[in-house]
């Protein structure tokens, strides 16, 4: 059981990292026999994964046919990013007044990573995704940590495939500015601050 349920996560992994890269464009058909020779397994893993896909909405069944790659827009995106602003603001204030000066220091040390790392987009957006995780985890809020990661998630494809040429061909460096925006304006207690730079970084991110 243990091995099977190891080689239905590669089935997983690789399957979503392959709708990442772009191997799997939006709309195209996935079928179980390409898998199966691809991986070298037997169906039942393969079909397992393709199913537990489908139920975290990446993939679409369809019957007697295969399964469709879910295609994300930039609309979906926008609903999205306005989802998150609401969710990691009202948090932000929840729990501004209680975020401790070493919580600050190791948000700051992600921002640092995001800076550093603002060449390569991929490894960039996962570290911007740990600074945000880490700021609404200051609100002791296990499910909206969750709803977070979950929302990045989505995001990340729908970026995939709405903006892979455009940021594979991105030459200049992200501006993190507002990251650091953010950090001043809760040591200096200003929380209506806070709010405009999280919600214009969240933007400029989404217009990238």
């Amino acid at each position: 059981m243990k091995q099977k349920s190891s080689l239905k996560s590669i089935v997983y992994q690789e399957t979503l990292d392959g709708i990442i890269r772009g191997e799997y464009k939006a709309n195209q058909i996935i079928n179980e026999q390409e898998l199966v020779e691809k991986f070298g397994f037997s169906k039942a893993p393969i079909r397992e994964a393709l199913l537990a896909l489908c139920n975290e909405g990446v993939l679409h069944n369809i019957p007697r046919y295969g399964y469709e790659v879910v295609r994300l827009t930039s609309e979906d995106a926008a609903q999205i990013l306005r989802y998150r602003f609401h969710l990691e603001g009202g948090f932000l204030k929840d729990s501004f007044t209680r975020i401790s000066p070493n919580q600050l220091d190791e948000l700051a040390q992600l921002d640092e990573l995001c800076n550093t790392s603002c060449h390569d987009l991929w490894l960039h957006w996962e570290h911007n995704t740990q600074f945000h995780l880490r700021l609404i985890s200051c609100s002791g809020n296990d499910y909206a940590h969750h709803e977070l990661l979950r929302s990045m998630d989505i995001l990340k494809r729908a970026y995939a495939q709405t903006y892979w040429n455009r940021w594979n061909h991105i030459c200049s460096p992200i501006d993190m500015r507002y990251h650091k925006q953010i950090l001043s304006c809760i040591r200096s207690q200003d929380m209506d601050g806070a709010l405009r730079f999280l919600e214009l970084d969240l933007k400029e991110f989404g217009c990238m």
